[in-house]
C-alpha cells in the first residue's frame, strides 16, 4: 500500500453504523463499527458487507464487547450474515471485542470471505461464556458460526461452530472443559508459497508458546491447505485473551507483511 486508504463508499441503517474512517499511521483506514442500539436483539436480522478495493489496507474493529440479549420464548434467533471481499493486493484487519451471549440468548453468524490473488487477512473471532459476573456464564440458548473463506474462488477453510449448553455439557473433555473462553484467528496471504506457512506455523507456535498454561490458557497453530494459518485458542479468563491475539498478530504481521500491527484506537 503506497498510498492513503479512504473510505469512498457506505450505507447502513440501524443499529450498525460506521461514523467514519480514521487514517492510521500506516495510512490504512481504520473503521469503528457501533451498534447504536447497544447489543442484538432476539429476531434482529444484520448484514456487514465489506470490500477492501485493490492494493488498499483497511482494519475494522468494534467500539465494545458485542452484547447479544436474550432471546422471548416465541422469539427467533438473532443472525448475523457477513459477507467480506478483499480485492488483488487489499488487506483487511478485522480485530473485534468479544461476543457476549446474555442467558436465553440465541444467536446465529454466517462469514463468507473471499480474496483475490495477492490479497491478506487477519481475522478474529472471541466468543465468552457470558456474562460471569451475574452467573451466566453457559447460560445461553445457543451461539452458531459458520466461516467460510475462499481464495479466487477455492475454499481454503470451513468452519461450523455449534454450541448449546442446554443440551450439551461446555465442560465435558471432548468440548471445552475447564476453559470457558473460545477463540479463532485466521490469517492469510493469497499466493504465499506452502513452504512459507509451514514455516510461518513453526514461527507462530514459538510466538504463542509463553501464553499457553495449562489449565489457564491453551494455544494451536495449523496451516490450513493453501494460503493461510488457523490459530485455535482456549481460555480460563477473558483478561489474557485480547492481548495474546495481539501478540500473535504483531508476530504474523511483522513475518507477512514487513510491518507491525497498529492496534486500534476505541473511541466512544
Amino acid at each position: 500500500m503506497d498510498g492513503v486508504t479512504v473510505l469512498s463508499e457506505a450505507a447502513q441503517s440501524p443499529p450498525l453504523r460506521v461514523i467514519r474512517a480514521f487514517v492510521a499511521e500506516d495510512k490504512s483506514a481504520l473503521i469503528h463499527l457501533h451498534n447504536v442500539s447497544g447489543g442484538v436483539l432476539g429476531g434482529d436480522r444484520l448484514g456487514l458487507s465489506v470490500r477492501v478495493g485493490a492494493g488498499a489496507s483497511a482494519q475494522l474493529t468494534t467500539t465494545g464487547a458485542t452484547r447479544v440479549y436474550r432471546s422471548g420464548r416465541d422469539a427467533l434467533s438473532a443472525v448475523q450474515i457477513n459477507d467480506i471481499v478483499v480485492e488483488e493486493n487489499g488487506l483487511l484487519e478485522y480485530v473485534p471485542d468479544a461476543l457476549i451471549p446474555f442467558a436465553g440468548a440465541r444467536f446465529q453468524q454466517e462469514t463468507r470471505i473471499r480474496l483475490s490473488p495477492g490479497a491478506g487477512l487477519f481475522w478474529w473471532e472471541i466468543l465468552a461464556p457470558g456474562r460471569e459476573a451475574r452467573g451466566e456464564s453457559f447460560a445461553y440458548g445457543r451461539v452458531s458460526l459458520k466461516t467460510e473463506i475462499r481464495v479466487d474462488g477455492k475454499l481454503i477453510a470451513l468452519e461450523n461452530v455449534d454450541l448449546a449448553p442446554a443440551e450439551i455439557r461446555m465442560d465435558a473433555i471432548a468440548r471445552l472443559g475447564v476453559y470457558r473462553y473460545w477463540t479463532t484467528f485466521y490469517i492469510c496471504r493469497a499466493g504465499v508459497q506452502p513452504a512459507n506457512w509451514l514455516a510461518a506455523e513453526a514461527h507462530l507456535r514459538e510466538a504463542a508458546a509463553p501464553w499457553c498454561k495449562p489449565g489457564e490458557m491453551l494455544w494451536s497453530v495449523s496451516t490450513l491447505p493453501a494460503h493461510g494459518l488457523a490459530i485455535r485458542g482456549l481460555a480460563r479468563s477473558g483478561r489474557e485473551i485480547l492481548p495474546a491475539l495481539q501478540a500473535l498478530w504483531r508476530s504474523a504481521k511483522v513475518l507477512l507483511f514487513g510491518r507491525a500491527p497498529i492496534l486500534p484506537r476505541k473511541v466512544q
